[in-house]
């Protein structure tokens, strides 16, 4: 019996040869049959090649989306190192100086409200910490809710407590103590609860104008004197060429032409209309700056931070989180402290020319009206007793 079965395997394989593959075919199945069994599943199974298709697709765009992910956290940690190596600095907390009546109205008529310094600096050299008196002292005022801002100028000779019982010209403060000795100035005199600031030079807000493509300014017969002077003292002191303005009438200037433009004081108005011409440039930044592409923002962000031109407390994530709500924000109000019918202008002493308020108590209460539209305000005990020393040294030099 065990040989009868194996003479038909022998005498008809060709005749089986059928029942071979199949059986070939089932063996190399439970093994590798790759060059076999394609030829069957390709007859068999038409739609493979589709979903081998779809496979591969989906594998190049999770592999795109992967690349895109990378590329924004390299362009987001670039960010980080160049913020923190060039212009951030963390202020103490402890050592700001915040009026105890100004912390209750932080909850109250303050309440979502973020103020922020803007200080430019007297400097082309990049001196932006200390030692160099503060040409321009801004406050700006940001309803988080509705994204309204309101920009005050604070007068660089207005005559105040320089936050540690000395009373001089406000611009002092900075040379003096840098941003935080600034800020506590701002705070002690005006009852403000600012802890954040943004320093630029004549280089820093030259810089941005160009990266964004200049600014649109109406130019007049008085500032056309005087605009080309200031230009040719910043060229040299800067190393660069300056192109001059030769017409009056509303015209793109270019950075360091915006730059001289906001250094005018002559020709009328005095410091209180270069203030005017200092927030009229921002707003025109401002503007451009929300219109401007993504790629123009990073290039004007690159061109302070990464030549030494910007000193702030903002983090990164403050920086990102204001450009990508720029849009939202509108400037609806602005002016100057003092406030015009609450000033005068006197020599005091050795003090020299200032501008001295009168009275700093009631500057102060239109300065929260005009901010924070509180009708009722009533400055701290401080800001009375700053008000009271301005008057008695100032009241013998001024009328």
């Amino acid at each position: 019996m065990a040989t009868e079965p194996k003479k038909p395997v022998h005498k008809k394989p060709v005749q089986k040869k059928p029942v071979q593959k199949k059986s070939v075919q089932k063996q190399p199945a439970s093994k590798k049959p790759v060059k076999h069994t394609e030829p069957v599943h390709t007859a068999k199974k038409k739609p493979a090649p589709k979903n081998n298709a779809k496979k591969k697709r989906t594998k190049i765009v999770l592999f795109v989306l992967e690349i895109f992910i990378l590329l924004i956290m390299v362009v987001v940690l670039y960010s980080v190192f160049k913020i923190e190596k060039v212009g951030k600095v963390n202020l103490p907390q402890e050592e700001f100086v915040i009026n105890p009546e100004v912390e209750e109205k932080v909850e109250t008529t303050m309440k979502g409200y973020r103020n922020v310094a803007l200080f430019g600096v007297d400097s082309t050299s990049g001196a932006l910490t200390k030692n160099t008196r503060s040409d321009t002292i801004m406050i700006a005022s940001i309803n988080q809710d509705t994204g309204e801002c309101k920009l005050v100028s604070v007068y660089r000779d207005t005559y105040l407590n320089l936050s540690n019982d000395s009373y001089n010209k406000c611009n002092s403060a900075y040379a003096k103590g840098g941003p935080m000795q600034a800020i506590n100035m701002l705070n002690m005199n005006l009852d403000m609860n600012i802890k954040d600031f943004i320093t630029v030079g004549f280089a820093g807000l030259s810089n941005t104008v160009d990266a964004l493509g200049g600014i649109m300014i109406d130019i007049d017969d008085v500032e056309l004197k005087h605009i080309n002077n200031y230009q040719k003292t910043m060229a040299s002191d800067m190393k660069r060429e300056y192109t001059p303005v030769e017409s009056t009438g509303y015209q793109l200037l270019d950075g360091l032409q915006a730059t001289a433009y906001c250094r005018i004081r002559y020709g009328g108005g005095d410091d209180f209309k270069r203030t005017e011409r200092q927030r009229e440039v921002l707003l025109a930044i401002f503007e451009k700056a929300k219109s401007a592409s993504p790629a123009t923002l990073t290039a004007a962000v690159n061109a302070i931070f990464d030549n030494d031109e910007i000193y702030t407390s903002l983090d990164v994530a403050d920086i990102l989180d204001i450009l990508g709500d720029i849009t939202k924000y509108e400037v609806v109000a602005q002016g100057g402290f003092p406030e015009e019918s609450r000033r005068t202008t006197g020599t005091i002493g050795s003090k020299g020319s200032c501008v001295v308020p009168v009275s700093l108590a009631d500057n102060v209460q239109w300065l929260h009206e005009f901010l924070f539209e509180d009708e009722e305000y009533s400055p701290s005990d401080a800001v009375i007793e700053y008000s009271n020393k301005v008057e008695a040294d100032t009241s013998g030099y001024v009328k």
